[in-house]
């Protein structure tokens, strides 16, 4: 006997598939991407945070970390990892290495299942950094002096010469055949005034040859010690202003491309006693309130065992963070490529600013300011105040 009637499944805490590999180890992702760099602060880091925001790079990651010296991405498919490579190499100078690692094996449909890690590792040359070149490089770069700064990082390291305004560019693979490291970083950089200057009348898009007498801040009141130099940054210095800089004379650098300009009877001579970087503004407080922002990236921070060194790493990522704000203010081509936007309580602020603010403002009327219109609106603050 049959008879026919209607059965009805109900499914309950069912996960799918991504869930379920969550759940299960360290299986919960298919492909890293471990972006590294082997320098002592994360400006280059932040640079790069907001590049892969302003593209949207990392919209297919499941998971972001911020480890000792990078960042980790994970993803759950190996293409959409491979497009933030090709996206890391395109905006940064990079080195990557492939690795992969087997998961699993189904005999009966030969069926494997692989882990992919990428290691990406940046050029350790930042911004503003003293680089020594090669001799035998630095003749291939058009004859460049091998002592340079570097003023941008793009897709090359651009180097430039403050005594004749020449500049080169250093691509990535030629870096990559052979690497040099920098004599020096911004955080060697030493307070100078500037006592004398005087153009050249020579220059390069926005810097302009100097000859400028300057001496240590340090020094004055104690000695007359005084530095002749010339700089490319005649544009913007006058008498009386302080400038950040190398200082040269007496310094010992444990580097072998530093040694051979030394030892060379045709670089020799080229060594300086001071090499001006950037113009420096006193800012009357640590955090000056500005009128726009930064977005950041939600990210997971590596769990660290001491205490007391999660604190001091919290506390040299907020100065690094400080250092890169004033990086934008200050330079102007470098703002270019950002996206800034208006803060959340400048709107109140327009209205309600007092004659403390105003004497703040006059403190700091040298400090470079940013304009309204260079700024943009954020659409999800906005989208928050209509519901509110």
């Amino acid at each position: 006997m049959q008879q026919s009637f209607e059965v009805e499944y109900v499914v309950a805490t069912q996960q799918c598939r991504e869930c379920l590999k969550s759940y299960s180890g360290s299986t919960w992702w298919s492909a890293l991407i471990q972006v590294r760099q082997k320098v002592p602060h994360k400006r280059t880091f932040l640079h790069l945070e907001q590049l892969i925001l302003q593209n949207g790079a990392h919209r297919d990651a499941i998971n972001i970390k911020e480890v000792k010296d990078g960042l980790d991405f994970y993803f759950a498919q190996r293409n959409h990892c491979e497009k933030m490579v090709e996206f890391l190499s395109s905006v940064a100078p990079t080195k990557v290495k492939k690795a992969q690692q087997l998961i699993s094996v189904d005999e009966h449909t030969s069926t494997k299942t692989y882990k992919f890690t990428y290691s990406v590792e940046l050029i350790p040359i930042c911004k503003d950094d003293l680089v020594a070149l090669p001799i035998k490089l630095a003749r291939s770069l058009g004859n460049i002096s091998p002592l340079t700064l570097c003023y941008r990082v793009g897709t090359s390291v651009n180097l430039l010469d403050p005594n004749t305004l020449q500049t080169a560019d250093v691509p990535s693979p030629i870096y990559w055949r052979s690497p040099f490291k920098n004599l020096a970083d911004a955080t060697e950089l030493v307070e100078f005034i500037v006592m004398d200057i005087e153009p050249v009348g020579r220059s390069n898009g926005r810097y302009h040859l100097a000859e400028a007498t300057v001496a240590r801040a340090s020094d004055l009141g104690s000695n007359d010690t005084t530095y002749f130099c010339r700089t490319h940054l005649g544009g913007i210095l006058h008498v009386g202003d302080s400038v950040l800089g190398y200082h040269l004379s007496g310094s010992v650098f444990n580097d072998t491309n530093f040694d051979d300009i030394e030892a060379s009877h045709q670089y020799s001579s080229t060594v300086p006693d001071v090499m001006l970087v950037k113009k420096y503004y006193a800012r009357k407080k640590k955090n000056k309130t500005r009128n726009w922002r930064l977005k950041r990236m939600e990210r997971e921070y590596e769990e660290e065992m001491n205490g007391n060194g999660r604190k001091q790493d919290q506390e040299r990522v907020e100065a690094d963070f400080e250092m890169f704000l004033r990086d934008v203010e200050e330079d102007q081509e470098l703002r270019s490529t950002l996206q800034l936007y208006k803060a959340k309580n400048n709107r109140a602020n327009e209205q309600t600013q007092g004659g403390g603010d105003a004497m703040d403002e006059d403190s700091e009327d040298d400090v470079p300011k940013i304009n309204m219109d260079e700024l943009l609106d954020d659409f999800e603050d906005l989208h928050v105040e209509d519901q509110q």
